[in-house]
């Protein structure tokens, strides 16, 4: 069954925007009848029956509503852009795909990637949300100073990631302990000496993703995968 993003849904009915309209009736050959998937991003899931084919206003009746509880468990990931949007793109999809909350985007001091506009990933996360079924749209955040992001973190549930000398946890063995985690990953070449010490200042605990050296984008995805397996 074919998925469609309605984030403004409300009432009985839904048009589909031109654009989705003429993907709908032109491309995927929906006629009178045929039914459809719909995510508001918001919990809510819809099926809907297409009421009128127009490939300029494709309208949509509703005929069954879900809602889905947010999940109980809060994975936050802060990460350094890379210098190659492709990888970003790539942590983005496969964040939501496998289940993230929130994802913000550091610029740290060995950042290469000093600006980040958001309207491609944000395209990106709703495609992955239709094409894993989930309900709830991850809160992606404009790229913020790593000193103004860690100023206002809550130090009990956030953890940086660096590869420098110093005693460091496991994050498996500790992002389960709380109602959530947010997990800081820096640029390739890692967060600076002062940074670690600004984080670490502030109660943020470092922790390892293992034994290897990770680019920022696999290590973004890796601790997702930890807070997730780990609820």
């Amino acid at each position: 069954m074919h998925t469609f993003f309605a984030p403004d849904l409300a009432g009985s009915t839904y048009t589909l925007p031109e654009d989705e309209s003429k993907h709908a009736v032109r491309v995927l050959r929906l006629g009178m009848g045929d039914e459809v998937e719909l995510l508001d991003g918001r919990g809510s899931l819809y099926k809907a029956a297409v009421a009128d084919a127009n490939p300029k206003r494709c309208q949509l009746r509703i005929t069954h509503h879900e809602t889905v509880a947010p999940r109980s468990y809060f994975t936050h990931v802060a990460v350094a852009p890379t210098k190659n949007l492709d990888r970003m793109e790539w942590f983005v999809e496969k964040a939501v795909e496998i289940g993230v909350e929130r994802i913000s985007f550091l610029r740290c001091a060995r950042s290469e990637r000093r600006e980040l506009k958001l309207e491609r990933l944000e395209k990106i996360a709703i495609s992955a949300l239709k094409q894993s079924g989930q309900a709830w749209l991850p809160q992606l955040d404009e790229m913020q100073d790593f000193a103004a992001f860690v100023a206002g973190v809550t130090p009990e549930t956030t953890f940086i990631a660096h590869l420098e000398e110093g005693e460091r946890t496991a994050l498996a063995q500790v992002a389960g302990a709380g109602p959530g985690c947010c997990v800081l990953i820096g640029p390739e070449g890692d967060f600076t000496p002062q940074e670690i010490a600004l984080a670490l200042a502030k109660g943020i605990r470092p922790v390892t993703l293992g034994a290897s050296r990770l680019r920022t984008e696999t290590a973004a995805l890796a601790a997702v995968f930890t807070a997730h397996i780990g609820r």
